[in-house]
C-alpha cells in the first residue's frame, strides 16, 4: 500500500459499541488464547469450554489453527515469516470479536511469545487471557493425532514445532493447564471459574 492508498483510508466508528453489545450478551467479551505444542490438547480444551460456554447461553466462537488455514490463511506455509502473518492475522480476526461482544477461543500454537504479545496489545488489557497448554514433548509425540511428528521425525515436515522450529513457552500466562495430569473436563472447570472470578462470564 503506498502512502497516498494510506491517506485515503478513514477509520470510521460503528454506531453500536462494544460495551452495549457485551451488555446485550449480558457478558465481557475476551480472547481466549491457548497455545502450546501440537497434540498438547489445545482444540480439544477450546471445543469442550466452547460446549460449557454455548450451555450458559454466552456468545462465543473457536478459531482453529487448521480450520483458518483451509481460508484465510490458505496459502501462507511454516516458515517463521508465515508463522507470524498467521497470527497477525488471527489477531485481527480476534479482536473483531472482542469488538462484537463475545468469547473467542483461539487454538494456535503459536511459537513465538513476539506474536503473542503483538495480539494482546490489540485489545485492552484484561481482555486477553493467555492459556497455556502444557504438555510434554514426550505426551505430545505418544498422542500425535495427525501423525505429524512421525512425519517430523522422518523428516517429511521441515520447520515442525518441538522438533526442527522453537517453541516458546509463555513467561506469564494468565492461565496454565497442564493436559499431562488434568482432564478435560477439570481443565475447563478450571477456565471457567477463572473467567467467573475475573467476572468476564
Amino acid at each position: 500500500m503506498t502512502n497516498q492508498e494510506a491517506n485515503n483510508i478513514v477509520w470510521h466508528e460503528a454506531a453500536i459499541t462494544k460495551k452495549e453489545r457485551q451488555k446485550k450478551n449480558e457478558h465481557r467479551s475476551a480472547i481466549l488464547w491457548f497455545t502450546g505444542l501440537s497434540g498438547a490438547g489445545k482444540s480439544t480444551l477450546a471445543n469442550a469450554l466452547e460446549q460449557e460456554l454455548f450451555k450458559r447461553g454466552l456468545s462465543s466462537y473457536i478459531l482453529d489453527g487448521d480450520n483458518v488455514r483451509h481460508g484465510l490463511n490458505k496459502g501462507l506455509g511454516f516458515s517463521d515469516d508465515d508463522r507470524k502473518e498467521n497470527i497477525r492475522r488471527i489477531g485481527e480476526v480476534a479482536k473483531l470479536f472482542v469488538d462484537a461482544g463475545s468469547i473467542v477461543c483461539t487454538a494456535f500454537i503459536s511459537p513465538f511469545k513476539e506474536d503473542r504479545n503483538n495480539v494482546r496489545a490489540l485489545v485492552e488489557e484484561d481482555e486477553f487471557i493467555e492459556i497455556y497448554v502444557k504438555a510434554s514433548l514426550e505426551t505430545c509425540e505418544s498422542r500425535d493425532p495427525k501423525g505429524l511428528y512421525k512425519k517430523a521425525r522422518s523428516g517429511e515436515i521441515s520447520e515442525f514445532t518441538g522438533i526442527s522450529s522453537p517453541y516458546e513457552e509463555p513467561d506469564h500466562p494468565e492461565l496454565t493447564i497442564d493436559s499431562d495430569s488434568l482432564s478435560v473436563e477439570q481443565s475447563v472447570e478450571k477456565i471457567t471459574l477463572y473467567l467467573a472470578d475475573r467476572g468476564i462470564i
